[in-house]
């Protein structure tokens, strides 16, 4: 264990983590994470060691220069917290790293141990997969646990997936079973444009995650990023005749699936939420433009698509490569 700071007296604390790897499509997950600890300026307090838990040939060290000095950055995982004022006030605690490359049971204690520590009520960890999904409508985001009792209180499914799992998966059963309540949020990315970064994912996760701890969450830049990569993605799409058509083919199945859910219960989430945007609140912060194109108003109860298989990218900036490449066929939620 690496101590870099002393370990605050938070209020009301939840953990927020993500990992950079397999169960990371997009780099949304981590890039959600990522937003968090810049917004709110977080605070890093410590560090798990990486000789522990990684492979250096798999996830390599970088080599800097700091005033002529070269320093190394060794691939770790990392605590912060950040805290949020208002009327109330409460902590998060963010936990960003790579998924390991070995020790996973140990690593999730350690994780636990800190948890524990600092009194967090619960955990939320956030993944994004490869689906059948179309990059012009509002991405999934499904919320699950392996609490029914937590399901219940949350309006959450309860996983009944079966098969590979990641580190998403195994941290949450870890804290299930120490007594943790723990909440997995993934975020479906489209198969056909893969690569990170993907902001409107991000965005999508970061909503639902606001939805689910009762907390404003300043957005920043990241609504005009999402609209800027949505239209980009357009221009490709329509520069593709087979690409446009099979865009459309997942518009009209999305569109069919999702006729059911335009319930009462959906607008009425969408409402609240624009009233809490109005109105203020913890972590109350100026952003522009309407966000409410790039939500999914199902609340993320539908069921997901499933994980397509990616063929690696070459040379050794291909980490991306491990988002979702295995195909898990018709499962109902991979690895949580």
């Amino acid at each position: 264990m690496i101590e870099l700071e002393g370990v605050p007296e938070l209020i009301d604390p939840v953990m927020v983590a993500a990992f950079e790897g397999w169960n990371d499509a997009g780099d949304a997950a981590s890039g959600a994470v990522a937003h968090l600890d810049r917004e709110w300026k977080g605070e890093v307090f410590a560090a798990l060691d990486a000789e522990d838990y990684y492979d250096f040939q798999v996830n390599r060290p970088t080599v800097w220069l700091d005033g002529g000095v070269r320093k190394i950055t060794w691939p770790t995982t990392r605590l912060s917290v950040v805290r949020i004022g208002g009327a109330k006030p409460r902590d998060l605690v963010l936990v960003r790293g790579i998924e390991p490359s070995m020790r996973w049971r140990s690593f999730c204690n350690e994780i636990l141990g800190f948890a524990h520590e600092l009194g967090v009520e619960m955990v939320v960890i956030l993944g994004a997969l490869l689906g059948d999904t179309p990059h012009t409508r509002p991405v999934p985001v499904s919320g699950v646990t392996s609490d029914p009792d937590l399901a219940r209180t949350l309006d959450l499914e309860e996983t009944r997936y079966e098969g590979p799992t990641g580190i998403v998966g195994i941290l949450q059963e870890a804290c299930t079973h120490a007594g943790v309540p723990a909440v997995s949020l993934w975020a479906a990315v489209p198969h056909y444009v893969s690569q990170p970064p993907n902001p409107k994912a991000t965005l999508a996760l970061l909503n639902r995650l606001e939805d689910l701890i009762d907390l404003r969450i300043p957005l920043g830049e990241l609504p005009e990023d999402a609209r800027a990569w949505q239209l980009g993605v357009d221009q490709l799409a329509a520069e593709d005749s087979e690409v446009a058509e099979y865009v459309q083919t997942l518009e009209e199945a999305r569109d069919t699936a999702d006729l059911p859910e335009a319930s009462g219960e959906a607008i009425a989430r969408e409402f609240e939420r624009y009233l809490r945007r109005r109105d203020g609140g913890p972590g109350l912060a100026t952003e522009g433009g309407d966000t409410s194109y790039l939500r999914d108003t199902t609340g993320g109860r539908g069921r997901p698509p499933r994980r397509r298989a990616e063929p690696p990218e070459p040379g050794p900036a291909a980490g991306a490569e491990e988002h979702g490449r295995e195909d898990h066929g018709d499962e109902e939620h991979p690895e949580d």
